[in-house]
């Protein structure tokens, strides 16, 4: 049998930004990163690039803020299988956790390339 509901388009929304508001209240890293990314699209906007390289730069910037809501998310999986420490526990945390930090390495290295080529 399958639990899943019926997908509905309003019920799905509400789901989501339930999602982000318990984000928001509960973890701090996504709120941190949250933060940079209003200095982030002002960055954007005031850097003298091509269209194209501010898309570069805002959607790898956004794909930081997914990669964390993901990661956040196995964490709370891990926690509600076990509150004891485990093995594998600790390294899907650890993996998650290092997702996030190849995607910001990602970003970074986009804003480099783009600065190097823009004003070089």
């Amino acid at each position: 049998m399958n639990n899943k509901p019926k997908y509905h388009l309003f019920k799905n929304t509400k789901y989501a930004l339930s999602g982000l508001k318990h984000a928001l209240k509960t973890e701090n890293s996504f709120r941190l990163e949250l933060f940079c990314a209003i200095f982030i699209i002002a960055g954007i906007l005031i850097i003298d690039a091509s269209l194209t390289y501010k898309l570069i730069l805002l959607v790898t910037g956004i794909l930081v803020l997914i990669v964390e809501l993901i990661n956040s998310a196995i964490e709370n999986v891990v926690d509600l299988v076990t509150k004891q420490f485990a093995p594998l526990a600790k390294t899907a945390k650890d993996i998650g956790s290092t997702a996030v930090m190849f995607t910001i390495i990602l970003h970074l290295v986009c804003w480099i390339l783009i600065l190097w080529e823009v004003y070089a």
